[in-house]
């Protein structure tokens, strides 16, 4: 993943569950809806995944209370069944994970370009509660 100028932020976290499984709860809408979001507060209320090179894809991030949301989406640029998403967002910035597989659990790691609006910190603790409630949503 090439960058420019921009800073990169890796975040990671090993489900309990198998790979397949989680590309299945990764990929689906009817999962995504369900943990798509950093806080409680928080929920997503509807998403589309096309998920192929060239493929699209959106979630709706929105605060419970209706105060904010907005559409979080990009387009997938490379797509590896159980192993590898690359797609780049709607801003242009690159975003990678990749699946291992670890016996009875998967092991995820993103790494995306951070943005410049917010501080890189705030970012990474807010991806990582989103792939923190993906794990929480595949071990229910």
């Amino acid at each position: 993943m090439e960058t420019t100028n921009k800073t990169a932020v890796t975040i990671e976290a090993t489900v309990n569950a198998p790979v397949d499984k989680v590309w299945k709860y990764w990929s689906e809408p009817e999962h995504i809806t369900q943990w798509a979001f950093a806080s409680d507060e928080w929920h997503a209320p509807r998403a589309e995944n096309d998920l192929r090179p060239g493929g699209k894809f959106t979630t709706r991030m929105e605060a419970k209370d209706g105060s904010f949301g907005f559409d979080f989406g990009g387009e997938y640029t490379q797509v590896v069944k159980n192993e590898l998403i690359e797609y780049i967002m709607g801003d242009g910035r690159q975003v990678k994970v990749v699946f291992t597989p670890q016996g009875n659990e998967t092991r995820i790691v993103s790494t995306f370009d951070a943005e410049d609006t917010n501080p890189v910190e705030m970012q990474r603790d807010g991806w990582q509660a989103i792939l923190d409630n993906f794990k929480k949503h595949v071990e229910a």
